[in-house]
């Protein structure tokens, strides 16, 4: 079986500065104007480039393949027979994760010395190898990890889905105010929103609620069915109670939003506010582990 290729990257900070200013030589004296190092803006660029190239090489020139920016992710059509091969950032595999449907993620970290690598694991010289395994077990098929990720469903079935998190509430962050029911019990809240985070998305904004409120909850890992969500700043009043502001969800649990907001209610996923589904007074919302989990190549 001979799988599409598609390579997801994304603009480096040099490319983005670049077209912002109009040409090298003015984004390199904006940047200089403010006391930072444009030599590691350009350094930066260089290794993620030549990482770049190298993937590409890699794939040699009898594979179907296609590149795509981060920011054409959501409008293009994956299909079954696609290997996503993401080039850069972590933050990368969330981003094209929600748009997947099953196929496999290979994540590729160019520069070590500047990215964490805990998704894009694999040096750019190992991509032949790991997908020459994928399209042939017999010569040993890849280690791959199944990572939940959540979904919010809306009254009318659209879905949303998050590797790391889903954020609810307003889309200025501003008090939000709704109905909450986790299994049989329900109340009437306002806060500046909640948060509903994967095993992935627990060592990140989630991890911080937990720590900065001292909660004793053990989070989830990332192949667990299970989910993590935290109530930011609920507000008592006389009509909005603080009783329900965190909890664990099991695989066949649901947390239940009814939004009571005029206007600007939303739900975003993996801090992409773009991309997000309006959340108005009388919409309400189901968030769960979803059914299809991120196969990330190991």
């Amino acid at each position: 079986m001979s799988l599409r290729a598609v390579v997801v990257t994304r603009k480096t900070n040099l490319e983005v500065l670049v077209e912002r200013h109009g040409t090298l030589g003015q984004a390199r004296f904006y940047v200089e104007c403010r006391g930072q190092d444009f030599a590691e803006i350009e350094a930066s660029h260089a290794v993620l480039k030549r990482g770049l190239a190298e993937v590409l090489r890699s794939l040699g020139p009898d594979r179907r393949r296609t590149e795509v920016d981060r920011s054409e992710v959501d409008r293009f059509l994956f299909g079954p027979d696609d290997v996503v091969v993401v080039v850069g950032q972590d933050g990368l595999v969330a981003n094209v994760s929600k748009y997947l449907d099953g196929q496999p993620v290979l994540g590729v970290n160019p520069d070590p010395s500047r990215i964490a690598g805990v998704l894009c694991r694999h040096a750019p010289a190992e991509v032949p190898l790991l997908l020459g395994r994928l399209e042939d077990p017999r010569k040993g098929a890849p280690a791959i990890e199944r990572r939940t990720m959540a979904v919010a469903v809306r009254d009318d079935g659209q879905r949303l889905l998050a590797l790391n998190e889903l954020y609810v509430g307003h889309k200025s962050h501003q008090s939000a105010l709704y109905r909450l029911t986790v299994g049989n019990h329900s109340e009437r809240q306002s806060s500046s929103g909640l948060i509903s985070a994967t095993g992935t998305g627990s060592t990140g904004w989630a991890l911080s609620i937990a720590r900065q409120r001292a909660l004793d909850l053990p989070l989830p890992g990332p192949e667990a069915a299970a989910l993590a969500w935290f109530v930011r700043e609920p507000f008592p009043s006389q009509r909005t109670g603080t009783g329900l502001d965190h909890g664990l969800l099991g695989e066949s649990e649901a947390l239940e939003i009814v939004s009571e907001m005029a206007e600007d209610g939303v739900v975003f996923a993996d801090g992409i506010e773009a991309d997000a589904l309006e959340l108005s007074a009388g919409r309400s919302l189901r968030i769960h582990a979803a059914e299809t989990p991120l196969s990330l190549l190991v």
